[in-house]
């Protein structure tokens, strides 16, 4: 069993504080075993009983009839009503998979699972905790559905230093593997490369694919797989809808829609499979609405997508730092600063621009600095931001961390994900 104390600690400090605790999570990240096997035994250790653990997996067959949110809420009322002396947890998985009915005894109106949980969590007694794998209905509708009397705790696949607890052993030989085939929980228990590639790829067809489809009623399924198939060969890169629909024309000699691309990127992200990194002018203080870049969640993910044709280090190592940031729960966008030098007005990027509350860092991801030209494209965008706010080179051919003489923190990529370095 890995560890999860980020998010175990957590869901910790959630307890008991009157609203639901929604866990999110793109499929097979870890979410069940967080709250059925983590948060379970941190509770039996605190001493409550079995029997005060109420648990329904909605992906299990013996439960299906709790997709029907009338029916799972009768059913635990009757247990929260014949237990009113005890304190109770509930916990539901896959919550996504519930469906909407009619309650033909209080009028013929439309229920759903956040009108029962709603009610369900008025129960003194009981604490409520529900896991699912589509932000459509719970993410991004959270403080709406639940009228604002919900947590959101999002997990992440494992990150590098999760999953070099599990492995052990040399740790640059960890990253590479690490790199490659990404931190899905059961990549670890995969005996070899063959086995890792098989579970990779059965997973896009059997569960995200057939999830996306079946949930978003996508009608161009060749289409959604070629967005995937773009936006993981152009991790790192910017680009818009409007970018990918030509580049599909061209590759599929039709005219592809761009609005019915963005539709299907938003699907994508809303499954939590890839995240937006919008750009952001950092003397402007203003956001740019396009182009923007999208990283893969799961870099393994990623490279099966592509068949592992397409492994371009550098670009990964920029992924895997994306998801590094905002695992740790800062937020994150792309920065784009004016040079204007020579009379020019050139647009720079910096790598990531990272907020936590009113602290602020920039940050460049970069594979190696083995040139004095490579050297100052680096860093010529940190130092135009002409402030104080700490700059950062992350990068992986330094064997220590440093400060160089412009006050730029060169950063060790391995240090970086074992959480040896502070960054702010």
């Amino acid at each position: 069993m890995i560890k999860r104390d980020l998010y175990l600690n957590r869901i910790i400090k959630t307890m008991w504080n009157g609203e639901v605790k929604v866990i999110t999570g793109i499929r097979r990240c870890g979410k069940s075993v967080l709250l059925f096997d983590l948060f379970y035994d941190y509770l039996i250790g605190q001493g409550i009983a079995e029997d005060q653990i109420i648990r329904i997996e909605l992906d299990q067959r013996k439960n299906y009839k709790y997709r029907n949110p009338i029916t799972l809420c009768e059913y635990v009322e009757s247990v929260v009503t014949a237990n009113k002396n005890k304190k109770l947890y509930l916990f539901i998985d896959e919550v996504q998979l519930t469906v909407k009915v009619v309650d033909k005894e209080n009028g013929g109106i439309e229920v759903t699972i956040y009108d029962m949980l709603n009610e369900l969590k008025s129960h003194d007694n009981l604490d409520v905790y529900v896991t699912g794998s589509n932000s459509k209905g719970l993410s991004k509708d959270i403080a709406t559905e639940f009228r604002g009397r919900a947590t959101q705790i999002h997990v992440y696949p494992l990150s590098f230093a999760e999953y070099y607890s599990a492995v052990g052993g040399d740790e640059r030989r960890a990253l590479d593997d690490y790199m490659l085939y990404g931190g899905l929980p059961k990549i670890v228990s995969k005996p070899d490369d063959r086995e890792k590639k098989e579970y990779l790829s059965e997973l896009f067809k059997e569960v995200y694919i057939k999830d996306l489809v079946e949930r978003n009623k996508i009608e161009r399924e060749d289409i959604l797989n070629n967005i995937l198939d773009y936006a993981a060969s152009q991790v790192g890169s910017l680009t818009n809808p409007t970018n990918i629909a030509n580049a599909l024309t061209s590759i599929k000699n039709e005219k592809v829609n761009s609005a019915l691309v963005s539709s299907y990127i938003q699907h994508i992200i809303d499954s939590f499979l890839i995240d937006e990194a919008r750009r952001y002018d950092i003397k402007g203080k203003t956001y740019f609405k396009y182009p923007n870049k999208y990283y893969y969640t799961d870099i393994g993910l990623r490279n099966a997508r592509l068949n592992y044709r397409q492994f371009d280090p550098g670009h990964i190592m920029e992924n895997i730092v994306y998801n590094e940031l905002v695992r740790r729960g800062w937020s994150v966008d792309v920065g784009v600063v004016a040079d204007r030098s020579d009379n020019r007005n050139v647009q720079k990027e910096i790598d990531f621009v990272v907020n936590d509350a009113d602290r602020r860092i920039y940050i460049q991801s970069a594979l190696q600095i083995d040139t004095e030209e490579k050297n100052d494209a680096e860093l010529q965008s940190l130092l135009l931001t002409k402030d104080f706010f700490k700059k950062i080179v992350i990068r992986k051919d330094v064997p220590h961390s440093y400060y160089d003489d412009n006050g730029i923190y060169h950063v060790n990529l391995i240090d970086f994900l074992l959480g040896k370095v502070e960054l702010f």
